[in-house]
This record gives structure tokens, C-alpha cells and sequence, in this order.
């Protein structure tokens, strides 16, 4: 299981960089130690905090063959991770 995703990268979370805190989209069956780990052992730092939320997907609606056709974008789970004072995680580093 792929724990991390992607990170978010977003003017919010990048003012947020600033106090130490990453937002990543990642597996919705992922707990929270799991995502410090992959954290972790991906950027190479010290994880002090985990906070996770879930979120719905937004509605969705085309016109097919005269028809509305109406759904929902998928399930999304997010991750905020703080790391210890004066550790930074390079996002664009992969780049």
C-alpha cells in the first residue's frame, strides 16, 4: 500500500510551510502512524504531529444524449504532518 500520494501544494499550505506543517493527499485506509512512518522515511525528518480529515468529493453533472447524468468525485483523505522546529521537507526537490 502507497501510503503518500501526492503532496498539496496550494497558497494555504504554503504559508503553512512556514510553521513546519505538509499537507499530503493519501490512502484513505492509512492511519496516522503509517503516515508519519512514509513521512519519515521519505523526507528524512522527524514527524511530531498527524492530523487527518476526510473529505467528499464534489458533485459532478454532464449532459449525455440529452440526459443529466449526476455523480460525485471520489473520496479524498488529507494529511497535515508537522515536523520537529527547524526541519524542513524539500517538495520540489522530486522535480
Amino acid at each position: 500500500m502507497d501510503v503518500l500520494k501526492r503532496p498539496i501544494v496550494t497558497e494555504k499550505m504554503s504559508a503553512q510551510n512556514k510553521l513546519g506543517k505538509y499537507a499530503f493527499a493519501v490512502d484513505p485506509k492509512a492511519n496516522k502512524i503509517q503516515i508519519a512512518q512514509a513521512v519519515e522515511q521519505l523526507y528524512g525528518v522527524n514527524v511530531t504531529s498527524v492530523n487527518t480529515m476526510r473529505t467528499l468529493g464534489k458533485k459532478r453533472s454532464k449532459n449525455i444524449n440529452g440526459r443529466v447524468v449526476s455523480g460525485r468525485a471520489p473520496l479524498v483523505k488529507k494529511a497535515i504532518v508537522t515536523v520537529a522546529e527547524g526541519e524542513v521537507i524539500d517538495i520540489y526537490g522530486d522535480l
